[in-house]
């Protein structure tokens, strides 16, 4: 089964996807190429659905073993790049792909700092030195351009509050409303994996779309990617549930006028206009601590760090303490002002 692998023409060595200049490296000479110059060999190849997927790495000849959602990654016996072709053709070939702005030892430098900053993590786990792994990894996600369309009719309430002379007087006006409203939504992204958490790769958002590249499998060599387990049609009512909070915020503020607000009728009708299939860029980060392995992602451009660390019952008790403390003492510097004077 063909297998894409970029060797440097000036030594022969395999080249990768340099995060800090954009372009394809060889670690070995130095030589660097433009992605955007380099003729993507998937245009010129077409493969069989029913073809035996067997791969061999092109430069030792081992069989390459990989998950059935794994497109690219590195031979496990010379460590060469490897792209594996027939994943990313066809239906499977992505349209875009956001590349990594960020390298493996800015992501651990970066990791390190953020666990440090964990006020209410075990002292012994900010010290960050229990990194298992650390994977470069490019995930699958659709990018969904969304139409809502929004119909709402309800009533509201206005109050006005007066005194006539030894009367206060509350007068409430009632009003009925109608709005018609048309929502775009623009790059929604909803993971198309199904080994990655979906709560996790929400968090990471967001991601800078204006770095989005027309994908060519350069951008890929030497990281990991999958292909996607779910077509954008089966997403599509998660992408939808997704731009609820969105629609419900928009609603709210077009009817903020009012004091109290009751909806009688609300028709909401969301649709794709378009969905792209897009790889964007997160570094996996497998943390051990006391024998248990913690999970976390980053975002590889931004550095945004995503998971839930261990929490400390001592820190957590002195910082309840603490704030039970500042309380009490608020509470008696407010008596001592009114002339109740400290106990």
């Amino acid at each position: 089964m063909p297998v894409i692998e970029y060797k440097c023409p000036s030594c022969g060595s395999g080249m990768t996807f340099d995060s800090t200049t954009g372009m394809l490296s060889c670690p070995s000479c130095g030589r660097k190429d433009n992605i955007e110059q380099i003729p993507d060999p998937l245009k010129q190849q077409v493969f069989a659905e029913d073809e035996v997927r067997e791969y061999h790495c092109e430069s030792c000849g081992a069989v390459i073993v990989t998950e059935p959602e794994t497109s690219a990654t590195t031979c496990s016996f010379c460590g060469s790049a490897v792209v594996l072709s027939d994943r990313l053709t066809g239906k499977l070939a992505p349209q875009q792909v956001i590349p990594f702005a960020i390298s493996k030892e800015e992501a651990v430098a970066a990791f390190k700092k953020w666990c440090r900053k964990g006020l209410l993590t075990p002292r012994g786990f900010m010290t960050a030195d229990r990194i298992q792994n650390i994977t470069g990894m490019y995930v699958p996600f659709w990018l969904y351009d969304l139409l809502s369309n929004v119909d709402v009719r309800g009533q509201g309430t206005q109050v006005r509050s007066y005194r006539r002379g030894d009367y206060q007087y509350t007068e409430t006006d009632y009003y009925e409303f109608y709005r018609k409203i048309r929502l775009h939504y623009v790059r929604l992204p909803i993971d198309a994996s199904a080994k990655m958490d979906d709560q996790l790769m929400d968090k990471l958002e967001p991601f800078p779309y204006e770095q989005l590249k027309t994908f060519k499998t350069p951008y890929l060599a030497g990281y990991i990617a999958e292909k996607y387990n779910y077509n954008s049609e089966k997403l599509t009512p998660r992408a939808r549930e997704k731009t609820m909070p969105y629609i419900e915020s928009y609603i709210s503020s077009t009817v903020n006028e009012y004091a109290t607000v009751s909806y009688a009728e609300k028709q909401i009708d969301t649709t794709v206009k378009q969905a792209h299939y897009t790889l964007l860029p997160v570094w996996m980060v497998y943390y051990n601590y006391k024998g248990k392995q913690y999970t976390f992602a980053m975002n590889g451009q931004t550095g945004k760090v995503v998971g839930k660390p261990p929490l400390s019952k001592g820190k957590i008790t002195a910082w309840f303490a603490g704030v039970s403390a500042l309380s009490f003492l608020g509470l008696k510097i407010v008596a001592w002002m009114l002339g109740g004077g400290f106990i």
